[in-house]
Parts: C-alpha cells; sequence; structure tokens
C-alpha cells in the first residue's frame, strides 16, 4: 500500500511538471482550431452558431462573411496579478483567436444577426436566396 502511494504522488509529479514545461515552452496554447469552441446548426433558411467566449467583451470581437464562411476573430485579455500578488497557477487561455466557420451553402451577410449575452455569442446566418431551392411550377397544355 505504501509503495502505490508513492508511486501515485511521483506520477502526480511528473505530470505537473510535463504541463509546466508544455505552458513554457508554448506547446500548450490553443490553436485556431480549438478556441472558441463552437456549435452549428442548419436548417433550410438559415444556420445558428453559438460559441462561448467568456472574458471577451463584445467590443473586442470582429465577425466577417465571406461566401460560405463566417470568421470570428477576437481577443481575451490577460488576467493581471494585483500588486504583491503572483500567479500560483494559470490555465485560463489569453490572447489573441480567429476561427473559421465553413458552411454548405452561401450566406446572405446584409442580414447576419449577432447577438451576445453571458460570455455566449449567438450568430444567426440566413441562406442567400440563390441557394434556397425553387418550386418549378408544371404547366400543362
Amino acid at each position: 500500500m505504501l509503495w502505490s502511494n508513492n508511486v501515485n504522488w511521483l506520477i502526480d509529479q511528473w505530470d505537473e511538471l510535463e504541463r509546466m514545461r508544455r505552458v513554457m515552452s508554448g506547446l500548450d496554447r490553443r490553436s485556431e482550431a480549438e478556441f472558441p469552441p463552437v456549435n452549428t446548426w442548419i436548417s433550410s433558411d438559415d444556420s445558428v452558431v453559438t460559441t462561448e467566449i467568456p472574458g471577451v467583451v463584445p467590443e473586442d470581437l470582429d465577425i466577417t462573411v465571406t461566401g460560405r464562411t463566417v470568421t470570428l476573430r477576437g481577443s481575451r485579455r490577460v488576467d493581471d496579478a494585483e500588486a504583491g500578488q503572483r500567479f500560483h497557477r494559470r490555465e485560463r487561455w489569453s490572447g489573441d483567436f480567429t476561427k473559421a466557420i465553413e458552411l454548405p451553402f452561401k450566406i446572405e451577410a446584409d442580414k447576419v444577426k449577432a447577438q451576445f449575452k453571458k460570455g455566449v455569442l449567438y450568430l444567426t446566418l440566413p441562406k442567400a436566396e440563390d441557394e434556397k431551392p425553387k418550386k418549378i411550377e408544371i404547366k400543362s397544355s
């Protein structure tokens, strides 16, 4: 039993050292594909994209639409330690991010709606009219 506890302690310490090495070498940074995480729903008329971006203020966001792609750019600022304090552990990611989401249809850019509530961004991306199915009338003579 004593041996098992000592081995677990050693493994936990080794894992913590490895985590710190990744952070210090920059390997632990979020890639563009990871942050911010998004959910996307598609209907016949539009798409809804949601993303949780706590700590980001709307003024630090830039949303652009080009064809089938909506791009989110922004920044989450670093939480600074107060005078006389130093970080014991820093796990929350901060910095600039870019995320491009490609949809299976062209987006009607002039009708996009964006709403930001409690750290969650909601985007409604309407399908372009020329992408919507058209009913063809059949004439008989």
